[in-house]
């Protein structure tokens, strides 16, 4: 009966090691490789107008400046447009890959 208790308290007490050793965890994350386009503004009155990507409005131009944020679109080609009222500050048709960051400078 002795022993039947000691090897009971053995196994209780190789649960409690065991238990505080926590298991090793590993951290993945997933890069995000979309095409990417930032804008550098020559002009600060025109921070307001608007990036317009396929026909699509993709927002205000100050939202995407260089060394702030970026625009993630598809790879393929995309027309680019960046609009202030009726005036066309840029407009260009350009192919972009997977991986490219772009830096589109507006006049």
């Amino acid at each position: 009966m002795k022993r039947l208790i000691n090897l009971l308290l053995l196994l209780a007490g190789l649960t409690l090691i065991s238990a505080c050793v926590q298991m090793p965890t590993e951290k993945t994350g997933v890069a995000d490789l979309r095409p990417a386009l930032t804008f550098k503004v020559e002009n600060s009155a025109n921070h307001t107008a608007r990036v317009h990507v396929d026909g699509l409005d993709m927002g205000q131009l100050e939202a995407y400046l260089e060394d702030k944020a970026v625009l993630r679109v598809l790879p393929g080609t995309h027309r680019v447009q960046v609009l202030s009222g009726s005036s066309v500050l840029f407009d260009e048709k350009m192919y972009l890959a997977d991986g490219v960051v772009r830096t589109l400078v507006v006049r």
